[in-house]
């Protein structure tokens, strides 16, 4: 049992087993196998993601939706595709800053088994590109149907869409003023000055 992060090895690659083992504090993501430490979330990263919890969760409860949204720290086990796999090891748990799941017979007492429907992250300072790049990567070839991109210091969303090919196809820019719809989520929009409290 790992009960200090400082007992990892940060260049060696793990899985979800070895995840489960971990008693520290401290919030981490497996990225195919590699650790990325989790920054706590700032004020306002808090408060972007409590408003469209808000706006998603009222749009699900008043048009009775079966779907279950869930917030982090919730962790998401993305196995990859089976033509992938080596084994039946899974070496990606991610815990998306907002997620939305369709298909509940993916949910287990420890989370989501298997790609959310839609997919929400609100970038923070830490968040560094290449783990940016590779969660964009993740959430498409796992096959999350929808995926925002939240930049609070630029204060826009972009929303990716899995085209019939099983590829992201990126909407434009939404900035203030603009109505942001889902694709995944029938009906549902939010004006982007309610996500940046303008």
């Amino acid at each position: 049992m790992i009960t200090d992060i400082n007992q990892l090895d940060f260049n060696k690659k793990y899985t979800y087993a070895d995840y489960l083992t971990w008693q520290f504090q401290e919030r981490v993501e497996l990225l195919k196998g590699r650790i990325f430490k989790m920054a706590a979330p700032s004020r306002q990263h808090q408060e972007i993601s409590l408003m469209l919890e808000r706006h998603i969760d009222r749009f699900m409860l008043d048009n009775n939706s079966r779907c279950k949204l869930y917030h982090a720290p919730f962790d998401v086990r993305l196995p990859l595709p089976t033509h992938r796999i080596k084994g039946d090891k899974v070496s990606t748990v991610v815990q998306p800053d907002i997620c939305v799941i369709c298909d509940l017979s993916k949910l287990d007492n420890r989370g989501c088994n298997g790609a959310p429907d839609v997919v929400i992250e609100i970038l923070s300072p830490g968040n560094g590109r290449r783990e940016r790049k590779e969660k964009y990567d993740l959430y498409e070839s796992a096959g999350v149907q929808e995926y925002w991109v939240v930049q609070p210091n630029e204060s826009f969303v972009i929303r990716y869409n899995l085209d019939e090919k099983g590829q992201y196809i990126g909407s434009r820019l939404y900035t203030e003023d603009d109505v942001m719809e889902s694709k995944v989520l029938e009906g549902f929009q939010i004006d982007i000055n309610q996500i940046f409290d303008k």
